[in-house]
């Protein structure tokens, strides 16, 4: 298991590997669908973020409304591939990585690889598990959103295993390889 803060990912992102497992500690954001909409309506005329992209890490969730004093409810990942249209660009303004659920395209892949970026899975129908890192949350963008607003979560280590890594490697294209072979 590795420890490592957001801080340090685009420094160590290299010595990552898809299928190593990762507790993933320090400042995350969580965009979906239309939160990333927004942002590109924001880069499309020059706007400032809400946050600074170079070195951060999109969280691909919706927490739901906080409970029993937590920072947020659940907090499970979405289905990736619907990013996929934003993604490259978003690696190409020094996004550092992404955590989400399931499959990228190819060009998200080469994205990855070409920005030095990591793609972390999460484990999808374990929301309670995830929020369980979360320990703090604050609205930063898009209030009208709701849940799909983009949110700074601080999280202590995160359980999420690469699933793509910067040299190449996929756990999801690498694993259905050996299975096949069986």
């Amino acid at each position: 298991m590795i420890e490592l803060n957001v801080s340090e990912l685009k420094e160590n992102a290299k010595q990552l590997r898809a299928g190593d497992r990762v507790l993933l500690s320090g400042a995350v954001y969580t965009a979906r669908d239309a939160a990333h909409k927004r942002l590109f309506e924001l880069l499309d005329k020059g706007g400032p973020l809400p946050f600074d992209l170079h070195g951060a890490v999109i969280y691909y969730t919706g927490p739901t409304p906080a409970q029993n004093g937590r920072p947020v409810g659940s907090c499970g990942p979405t289905t990736s591939i619907r990013m996929d249209k934003f993604t490259p660009r978003l690696l190409s303004l020094g996004l550092a990585g992404i955590i989400g659920k399931g499959e990228r395209g190819e060009a998200v892949c080469a994205s990855i690889v070409e920005n030095k970026a990591v793609y972390f899975s999460a484990i999808g129908g374990a929301g309670a598990l995830m929020a369980s890192a979360v320990v703090s949350a604050e609205e930063i963008a898009f209030h009208d959103l709701g849940c799909e607003s983009i949110k700074r979560l601080t999280v202590e280590k995160l359980p999420l295993t690469v699933g793509i890594d910067c040299g190449g490697g996929n756990l999801f294209r690498d694993e259905k390889k050996k299975y096949r072979s069986i």
